[in-house]
């Protein structure tokens, strides 16, 4: 008799004359009675992880481009006006809380924060938000470009002087 529930055993067993079966018959079977397929094990383990984990995660990203700084945050789960972004000193604070809601497993609260470091050249009033209708939010900034000067071309003369080499004689140009 097995200790594991034949619930688990959803595939059939190999019962063929393997190599267990021919040296040592009564310890294979006892061994196939007490352990499930593997692939039993791992849908188990499997069924325990919640399937939206992702949706249900504010997922971000930011994109550091040449011209500009951008964020873009998942938050599918709240209304622009359960949403807030501030800028303090150098960072983009976003921030957002919802009270308990009803969802297809019951009552649920939401809230979250995040803060992201304004990259080096990017000003924090140069801030701007968007909400899509997709429930993705998008902070962009402008980031300052340095501009170099203008183009100053200036031919460089070249001088002739000494030899760098003593006791050569040195070679008109």
């Amino acid at each position: 008799m097995s200790f594991w529930p034949s619930s688990f055993n959803s595939e059939p067993r190999r019962r063929g004359r393997s190599m267990d079966n021919i040296f040592a018959p009564e310890f294979s079977a006892a061994l196939h009675d007490a352990t499930p397929p593997l692939s039993a094990m791992v849908r188990l383990l499997l069924q325990n992880i919640p399937r939206n984990t992702a949706r249900s995660i504010g997922l971000s990203r930011d994109r550091r481009e040449l011209g500009q700084f951008t964020i873009m945050l998942n938050v599918a789960h709240f209304k622009p006006s359960e949403i807030e972004v501030k800028t303090v000193d150098n960072y983009v604070v976003i921030h957002g809380k919802h009270e308990e809601k009803v969802d297809e497993h019951g009552f649920v609260s939401r809230e979250f924060t995040r803060r992201h470091l304004l990259p080096e050249g990017v000003k924090p009033d140069t801030v701007k938000s968007e909400f899509s209708p997709n429930g993705v939010l998008t902070i962009v900034a402008s980031r300052n470009i340095i501009q170099l000067p203008d183009r100053n071309e200036r031919i460089v003369p070249i001088t002739i002087e000494k030899p760098a080499v003593k006791g050569k004689k040195s070679n008109k140009i």
